[in-house]
């Protein structure tokens, strides 16, 4: 389930022109192509307002962007998602993160937590929690589906 965290008004971004601005880093193009055209599809008021390959570009982006979410995923090049949030939460930018993975542990899910990441969505469940999460980001909350696996 995802869990609310406390007072989602005061945490909640403010959309410099009224459409939330999100960001999407992965290494695959492929990936990044289909959160774009999930998201696209399914919200069309949000903009993608840019894309990253790596860590390092993501935290760039984040300064010159910035972006209302940022959807990282973990395994990539160079600076992977956990460091890159780590860095962004550090950055003190309104962005809230949002970590996108194929992995799945409740180990994982504190790892993010202690990164400074406000949620995370399995790759494999993209369909039907990916447009959640995002929402309950932009409203403040956080986003993590505990599991029984470790």
């Amino acid at each position: 389930m995802p869990e609310p965290s406390g007072s989602r008004a005061n945490a909640a971004p403010q959309h410099s022109n009224g459409k939330p601005k999100i960001l999407i880093v992965d290494d695959h193009e492929i990936v990044r192509e289909g959160i774009r055209r999930l998201l696209s599809g399914s919200r069309p008021d949000w903009e993608i307002c840019g894309e990253a390959a790596n860590g390092k570009q993501a935290v760039d982006c984040i300064q010159r962007l910035n972006p209302d979410v940022a959807i990282l995923d973990i395994t990539m090049p160079g600076m992977n998602g956990l460091e890159a949030a780590s860095h962004i939460a550090k950055l003190k930018k309104r962005c809230r993160i949002l970590i996108f993975t194929m992995h799945e542990s409740d180990r994982l899910s504190a790892e993010i937590r202690n990164a400074g990441a406000h949620g995370y969505v399995q790759k494999s469940q993209a369909s039907r929690d990916l447009v959640e999460a995002i929402e309950c980001l932009l409203e403040g909350g956080t986003f993590f589906r505990e599991t029984s696996k470790s």
